[in-house]
């Protein structure tokens, strides 16, 4: 990725980790306008949202806030993480689960 591609594509790959709806919303303002350091974020905030909501749906059902809070402080973790690589201008995958996202929607944004 050139210098150039990050910064056309800072804003979008901010814009994506900030909610499901930044990621959808980040994801159709690249469509018009491609760059690669957004695609990659855009891949990284949607794998996080989505595993989010699948594994906050099953945590749900515990009944323990050790078991609750501690799955929230790890993804906590995971979305400012990728978020600060964002703001940083780097592109960096998210520990653990990142090369799995990249590879899973590796289609999309390209």
């Amino acid at each position: 990725m050139t210098e150039q591609d990050i910064e056309k594509g800072r804003k979008n790959a901010i814009i994506s980790y900030i909610t499901i709806f930044g990621t959808i919303i980040a994801y159709y303002i690249n469509n018009d306008n491609k760059s690669d350091f957004a695609s990659f974020h855009i891949r990284q905030s949607l794998g996080l949202w989505l595993t989010f909501f699948a594994l906050g749906y099953i945590i749900g059902s515990f009944n323990s806030w050790l078991i609750t809070s501690s799955f929230y402080l790890f993804f906590a973790v995971l979305f400012i993480y990728g978020f600060s690589n964002a703001i940083g201008r780097k592109a960096q995958a998210v520990p653990l689960v990142g090369p799995l996202y990249q590879k899973l929607f590796a289609n999309l944004g390209n």
